[in-house]
Formats: structure tokens, sequence, C-alpha cells
């Protein structure tokens, strides 16, 4: 899943949180067969475990803002639900790393490696389509700084915004997306 660090967080600046040993399981897990699917730092985590370094997006994203699918995940049957764009929830400021093989499978305006594909049972989602208003309430109890300085930044929303938000129709893509990948 996700949280405030990145893949390059020491164990000195945060000692509950091994970026080494979370990429060394992800490498494992896809070395094995296993589905692997990241979300926000995972979606990092699992490029950095194929050699692709993650980096900063051009925007600082907090709220519900739309994704558009491009051409490969038009042609995903994995993401035959999420039509050509869905509303869904974002709360980074980083985004991952691209392999030779990797497809950029959905972008927004202020991210352009929304959804990327790295094999056919490998996914990174830098977006938060598992977000609920209970989900929602605790990010912003941990994100008062961030959400303080909403004005600044094109793509944050205020607390009120993002109480306000409907987050059922991207929960019930993502079941699908999870259905279709696990059958």
């Amino acid at each position: 899943m996700g949280g405030p660090q990145s893949p390059a967080t020491t164990l000195e600046e945060c000692p509950w949180f091994d970026a080494q040993a979370e990429k060394a399981l992800i490498s494992r897990a896809i070395d094995a067969g296993k589905t692997v699917i990241g979300v926000c730092l995972g979606s990092q985590l699992i490029g950095e475990a194929l050699g692709a370094a993650f980096c900063h997006s051009p925007e600082k994203e907090i709220g519900k803002f739309p994704v558009r699918l491009t051409d490969a995940g038009k042609a995903n049957p994995l993401f035959e639900d999420f039509g050509s764009v869905l509303n869904v929830g974002h709360w980074h400021n980083d985004m991952p790393g691209l392999t030779p093989q990797a497809k950029v499978l959905a972008y927004s305006e202020g991210c352009p490696r929304q959804i990327v594909q790295y094999s056919e049972r490998v996914y990174g989602f830098q977006c938060h389509m598992e977000l609920t208003p209970e989900v929602v309430e605790l990010l912003i109890e941990h994100s008062q700084n961030d959400l303080r300085r909403a004005g600044e930044f094109r793509f944050v929303e205020t607390a009120e915004k993002l109480r306000s938000h409907d987050y059922r129709e991207m929960n019930q893509v993502l079941f699908s997306f999870l259905d279709k990948l696990t059958a």
C-alpha cells in the first residue's frame, strides 16, 4: 500500500519501514510468478524492485480526480470496466519508475503514470481506488500540514471536499479489475 515514505526513505528516517527489505520481498514474489499489485508507495517499490527508479510526480495530488486510460489501457481486458475516464482517489507526490517492458495504462493531468503494467501479473497503481470515507478520515487526520496548504497546489483538495466524495464507483471498478485478474 502506501504511506508518507518513499522508496528512498532510510531506516534512520523511519525505523519501521525497510525499503530494501520491501523491494527484496517484491522481487522474490515476482520471480516466483506471483501476482503483485502495488498501490502508491507499493507501485514505486515494484518499479524499484525491477530496476526502475521512482521519481517525483509533476504535481502533488490529494483528492478525487480523473484518470484517463491510454490506448494500452483501453486494449487490456482487465480494464474494460474503467471506461476511458474514471474519477479515482489520489494521495501522492511521487510516481513509479518504468522498465523497458512497462506499459502506462492510465494517467492524470497531474501525474503521467497512474497505472503501470509491468507484466501480465504485476501492476502498479499510483492512484488510490481503495479509498472509503473511513480511510479518508484517517488520512485527513494524519495529513493536516498538506491539507492546510491545499490552495498552493492545483490538485490538492481541502478536508471538506475530500469528505464530500462518493468513493463507491471507483471501489467497484477496482473490485472488477481484481476479480478479472484472479479469474
